[in-house]
Formats: structure tokens, sequence, C-alpha cells
């Protein structure tokens, strides 16, 4: 598989994983981000999200640079 399509792809499961992550976790907290209006529990089941969906990210490219170390490894033993 093509690096750059593994790269794009695991970005966009990261993402959109942590960011459901942090949705349910709003909802679990009582935080209704669909909400009328721009209050604080709203604000905050957004910046959940948003945080769910960065972490999510994060958590993807550190999942792929793991990945690339033990193939250069595993490269280096043969």
């Amino acid at each position: 598989m093509h690096p750059l399509l593994i790269e794009g792809l695991s970005d966009a499961v990261g993402f959109v994983g942590g960011a459901l992550v942090g949705y349910w976790a709003s909802v679990l907290l009582g935080l209704d981000i669909f909400g009328q209006g721009y209050g604080a529990g709203q604000l905050a089941g957004i910046a959940l999200v948003g945080a769910g969906g960065g972490g999510g990210l994060q958590l993807a490219r550190r999942w792929r640079s793991a990945r690339s170390r033990s193939a250069r490894r595993k490269k280096g033993d043969e």
C-alpha cells in the first residue's frame, strides 16, 4: 500500500475516532453540543470534540511512527 494512502487513512480514522470519543464523553457529561445558542455547555462539548479529534490524530501519527521504526528495525535484521 502506498505510504501517502496509509498516512491519509490513518489520520482520518484517528481524527474521526477521537472526535467520536469526545462527542460521547460530552454526551455522558450532559453537554449538548447541538443545543440552542452558544452557552457554556455547548462550548465545553465542542471543545471536548475538538480535543478528542486532535488526540486521535496524534495517536494515529504515533502508531504510524512506531510502525515505520519497527519496519526499519526488521529491515536491518535481514
